[in-house]
């Protein structure tokens, strides 16, 4: 995990970045619907779980972005090389959750392994983190509402803090004219990504989805 320090006078976006994280603080949600027609079909056909897969993906393509991996780090700003999904492991005995993260790997099968592994280990752990240690400093919110399909999500911060990294939060599949479709909410702080960067990450998001039988390789 590898930090850059950024500097504001030589980054392309520096007066954006003082303007909203300092004059106007703003950020922002949207939802949108992505198509998991295709991806649901070749996890059914591999036998992998869904989920793990919706966090690989959603990481991959964060990570192609540096707006989406900006961080205040011991008061310096920077951006990490890559991002680690902080997810929540849902307990069915008291309807509960916990916090869990799996480190991001380039190869699906390994971080689908490791996936595994946590959850076999803690995830029958309660409290507010299953792990016993701190998540990384690069760890990002992503999260699932498997019982509520929604068409729109938001999410508020009550903690004045410099935060920069994406929320993103999935809700219950919906079938629309032979299709089913999921929302996705993506929470932003302004200062670092704009309506760009989430097209971006939206549009090579999906294509991945439609095509995700090339990274199964078990």
């Amino acid at each position: 995990m590898l930090f850059t320090p950024i500097e504001l006078q030589d980054w392309p976006r520096g007066q954006m970045f003082y303007y909203f994280s300092k004059m106007a603080p703003t950020g922002y949600s949207m939802t949108t619907h992505l198509n998991v027609t295709a991806i649901r079909q070749s996890v059914r056909n591999a036998g992998v779980k869904f989920f793990p897969a919706y966090l690989w993906l959603v990481t991959k393509h964060l990570n192609q972005q540096v707006e989406f991996k900006v961080a205040e780090r011991d008061g310096v700003l920077g951006y990490y090389d890559v991002l680690t999904p902080l997810y929540a492991s849902f307990h069915r005995n008291d309807h509960t959750f916990s916090l869990m993260w799996t480190e991001f790997d380039d190869n699906f099968s390994e971080f689908y392994r490791q996936y595994l592994a946590n959850q076999q280990q803690f995830g029958e752990t309660h409290g507010v983190l299953c792990q016993p240690q701190a998540p990384p400093a690069n760890a990002y919110t992503i999260s699932c509402m498997p019982w509520v399909s929604f068409s729109h999500f938001a999410v508020h911060s009550f903690e004045n803090k410099p935060y920069y990294f994406p929320s993103v939060e999935a809700g219950k599949f919906m079938e629309q004219a032979g299709q089913m479709l999921m929302p996705l909410s993506l929470t932003c702080h302004h200062a670092t990504t704009d309506g760009y960067h989430v097209s971006r990450f939206l549009k090579s998001l999906q294509a991945d989805m439609d095509n995700f039988q090339q990274y199964l390789s078990f």
